[in-house]
């Protein structure tokens, strides 16, 4: 359904919305609205009716006058509303209880009344509220500066804000642009300028509470059809918006044909994310061209599984498997004669494999460079190896620039002129049907088709660039990768930890040492409970267990405890059993031993172990375990499937402190005093198969 007949159905119904009966906390007498318009077209008539329904005061700037903002719809602009506003403010800002709500008007409704918005508005608990959108509109190279966001959409949108009269009067006071200059940067640059934003306490609407733009969302809001009213639903965020502004997607529709071709040339980790962001790019699908060569039979099966997930996205797309056995440099030359040939084919871009393109909006911001080729700057967590040279050897091959060091580590920003770009790039269309047209980019016996294609670029006098003035993700190493493995993921913590933590470690886990109180519960004393895993970690532990199947059972444990002992044998299988104890004892001291010292002041972890294992209870097994201390000065417990669902029963009782804890979470872990205090049982599992992972630290 589009922006357009979601706005037009939410208009034709809102005459029987109805306002909840929330407790007002604001007074309606005490709000006004300002909305800006030149002419009484049909959209400002209907919002007009909207307004008038719901008995909002409205003011209209710019009635009558010639509009010098620009045309809005298809590039930047509407300097000139913020001009009107300035004046206008300018008599309430002495005005401490007057609150101000700014919207467009042509393309705006309003789905419910001042009380509902007061009452959102004030839950909110910020002085200024602007709606969010998906686009950082209109400099992309803003969109990193922007505050990260767990949930909703994270970039200001200029079309829809609330605050107190004194704070947007001050805000507007600071502009001193041309009427064409564009309204919404300079809100984004106030936004983004911490000590304003701080001052004027300013936030986003990001899940959709207030204001609903339905430019890039349209799949997110469905009409919700009740017996007396009809309300726009946002089905992403279970919110119900106050205001809907249908201002898509006119800024798409004008975004240039890009034909995106991915090589997977050798086995690569990551692979199900690095698939999974092509659909996260911030750009249309609908101008993308997708062409996709995979040279490796191991990944056939993620290549199967985007593709019964996303197909509906690229329905033009193109992929060539193993089976083809086309060559590297074929592959390529396939992909990019796909565009030469094209006339619509605005860019190509090219991206390998072992990129982790972790920026959604690389696309815009590269072809904003307006660049004939060029490259986002990647290198490999930690290290210097980059996409990139810095200079030639007199043979032709790598040589370190002067600045090379400094441009890696981001220490040098900019636009940099360089001989040589691998892994991922961008090149225009136009370029590649007229200086490149014959050129053989990528096939020359002898040569590697990167070195090719650098060389081709350079004999035809054209300039690579590479741009580091944003952050647009890291290079993925993969010469460690075993395939032969049930989860090869899951042994990349060294080579890989950023990669590894994204899929590996709980999403709430950082949070522990910002908000200690909201994601570290004490449910006995001296107990500890706090996110570790993901639900990735916890099934593939799980997996990789059962898959090597040699659990143990009874009293007897042989040499591959490697001189460890458990007071209570348990069925289970240790981590040096599946070759994954160097990996465990490097999440212990990256992940565990910092928030040991966090919740145990003055205790420093070794972080050694070398009882580390996962067991398994079972009714018809081993359903329990018989009170006992564990041989460790700690002892985390981490649980790894669901209780309710997977199982019935267990949890863990301390018998000093009668205390129980009889719902683990999980990817959750328990972390209690191994010795002395904490005398322990296992409390019967009833049903179905529990899972928990064990490590016994510094014993």
């Amino acid at each position: 359904m589009s922006s357009w007949r979601i706005l037009c159905l939410a208009a034709l119904a809102f005459f029987q919305s109805s306002t909840s009966a929330e407790k007002r906390r604001l007074s309606p007498e005490n709000l006004l609205v300002i909305t800006a318009a030149t002419e009484e077209t049909d959209g400002f008539q209907r919002f007009m009716r909207t307004a008038r329904e719901f008995n909002y005061t409205v003011k209209v700037l710019g009635l009558g006058e010639d509009w010098k903002g620009g045309d809005v719809a298809r590039t930047v602009g509407g300097g000139q509303k913020v001009r009107w506003l300035k004046k206008e403010l300018l008599k309430h800002s002495d005005n401490k209880d007057l609150v101000v709500m700014f919207v467009d008007s042509y393309d705006v409704i309003f789905a419910s009344g001042p009380e509902e918005l007061l009452s959102k508005f004030s839950r909110l608990g910020h002085r200024v509220v602007f709606s969010a959108e998906g686009f950082c509109w209109p400099d992309q190279r803003l969109a990193s500066k922007y505050p990260e966001v767990h949930s909703g959409k994270r970039y200001l949108n200029s079309g829809g804000f609330i605050g107190f009269a004194a704070d947007l009067s001050a805000i507007v006071q600071q502009w001193k642009y041309k009427d064409n200059d564009d309204d919404q940067l300079f809100y984004t640059r106030i936004f983004l300028d911490k000590t304003q934003r701080t001052k004027f306490n300013i936030t986003l609407d990001h899940r959709s509470r207030i204001f609903q733009n339905l430019n890039g969302a349209v799949d997110e809001v469905v009409l919700k059809f009740e017996r007396a009213k009809v309300r726009a639903r946002n089905v992403a965020y279970d919110t119900l918006p106050v205001i809907i502004h249908g201002n898509g997607p006119t800024k798409d529709e004008e975004l240039p044909l890009v034909y995106v071709a991915v090589f997977i040339e050798h086995a690569t980790p990551f692979m199900e994310e690095f698939l999974d962001r092509l659909t996260t790019l911030n750009y249309p699908t609908d101008r993308i061209r997708l062409f996709i060569h995979n040279n490796v039979v191991y990944h056939e099966r993620h290549i199967q599984k985007f593709w019964e997930r996303y197909r509906a996205l690229f329905p033009d797309a193109l992929l060539v498997g193993p089976e083809e056995d086309l060559k590297e440099d074929k592959a390529r030359t396939m992909a990019v004669e796909a565009c030469k040939k094209d006339p619509e084919c605005d860019y190509y871009f090219s991206i390998d494999s072992d990129v982790a393109l972790t920026n959604p909006d690389t696309l815009r911001i590269l072809i904003e460079e307006n660049k004939s080729v060029i490259a986002p700057m990647l290198s490999k967590h930690g290290k210097l190896w980059s996409n990139f040279w810095g200079a030639l050897s007199p043979e032709g091959y790598y040589s370190r620039s002067e600045d090379y060091i400094e441009i890696v580590q981001g220490k040098r920003i900019g636009l940099w002129n360089v001989p040589y770009i691998t892994q991922a790039y961008l090149i225009k269309g136009s370029m590649l049907r007229s200086k490149l047209s014959q050129v053989s980019l990528y096939v020359d016996d002898g040569m590697d088709p990167d070195m090719v294609f650098c060389r081709s670029i350079r004999d035809q006098g054209v300039f690579m660039f590479v741009s580091n003035r944003d952050e647009f993700g890291r290079l993925v190493a993969s010469a460690n990768f075993n395939t032969s493995r049930l989860h090869p993921d899951m042994w990349q913590i060294f080579d890989n930890p950023m990669d590894w933590k994204e899929k590996y470690v709980h999403e709430n886990y950082s949070k522990i040492f910002e908000d200690e109180k909201s994601f570290v519960e004490q449910p006995c004393p001296d107990v500890y409970w706090f996110p570790a895993f993901s639900e990735k970690m916890c099934d593939h532990l799980v997996e990789t267990m059962e898959d090597y199947g040699e659990w143990s059972g009874g009293s007897h444990k042989d040499e591959r405890l490697a001189g460890g002992y458990e007071n209570v044998p348990t069925v289970d299988i240790h981590m040096n059993q599946i070759g994954f104890e160097k990996e465990w004892l490097k999440f212990l001291k990256e992940y565990i031993a910092p928030v040991t010292e966090k919740l145990y002041p003055g205790y420093y972890p070794k972080a050694q172990a070398i009882m580390n294992f996962v067991v398994r209870y079972r009714p018809d097994e081993q359903p329990s375990l018989r009170p006992h201390h564990d041989s460790s000065t700690f002892t985390i417990n981490i649980a790894l499937n669901n209780k309710g669902v997977d199982y019935e029963g267990g949890g863990c009782k301390f018998l000093r402190y009668d205390c129980k804890v009889e719902s683990p979470r999980k990817g959750w872990s328990f972390m209690h005093p191994g010795r002395l205090t904490h005398y322990h049982e296992g409390l019967p599992t009833t049903r179905g198969t529990r899972y928990i992972m064990v490590s016994f630290v510094d014993p």
